[in-house]
């Protein structure tokens, strides 16, 4: 009695698991489905209110930077920044201020692209000022230079020089103007 009871039951156990089964197939289950494909702009990590210190190998403080939102794309190897504010030490005590609304960092660090709104301000040992204005720049960080061939506008204790376009050599503290350059200078 025992054995027909049991087989009973397995039966019946057997044609419930089928009927669950029949009853939850999706005929749209059966269409061919695109395998999935990561986009170039797929996010594997991102940090929020961000901040970046290096020191040179002396010890003496090369860069701060902080950001509001600092996202990475896997597939390219770019970070993208969100209000981007570097304060550019370079081993001195009077470092260049440079701010931007957005900015996009190359794989290894390359270059870095400055978005819209650039602000790139410094104060020198005696005190005057410097803001250079622009909506988009390059940075090659290795080769402390930097580029653009957007309109730009320098404002400094003497004067407001605008031009299109500007190569500037961090290192030899020299900038090129590259075309329409206006300058209105006071004399003193």
């Amino acid at each position: 009695m025992r054995k027909p009871l049991n087989i009973l039951l397995l039966i019946l156990g057997v044609l419930l698991v089928a009927a669950a089964g029949y009853w939850n197939i999706n005929p749209d289950s059966f269409a061919d489905k695109p395998a999935k494909t990561t986009s170039q702009s797929t996010i594997d990590f991102y940090v929020v209110n961000s901040k970046t210190v290096q020191y040179q190998p002396d010890g003496k403080l090369h860069y701060e930077l902080t950001a509001d939102k600092v996202e990475h794309a896997k597939a390219s190897d770019i970070s993208y920044l969100t209000q981007p504010d570097l304060l550019l030490y370079r081993g001195t005590e009077l470092p260049w201020h440079v701010q931007s609304e957005k900015g996009e960092v190359s794989p290894g660090g390359k270059e870095v692209e400055l978005i819209d709104k650039v602000r790139v301000e410094r104060t020198d040992a005696k005190g005057r000022p410097t803001l250079l204005t622009t909506s988009r720049l390059t940075v090659i960080p290795d080769k402390e230079y930097a580029q653009t061939q957007q309109a730009v506008r320098i404002d400094a204790a003497n004067g407001v020089t605008t031009a299109q376009g500007m190569k500037a050599y961090l290192n030899d503290s020299r900038m090129l103007l590259l075309s329409n350059v206006r300058g209105q200078h006071e004399v003193r």
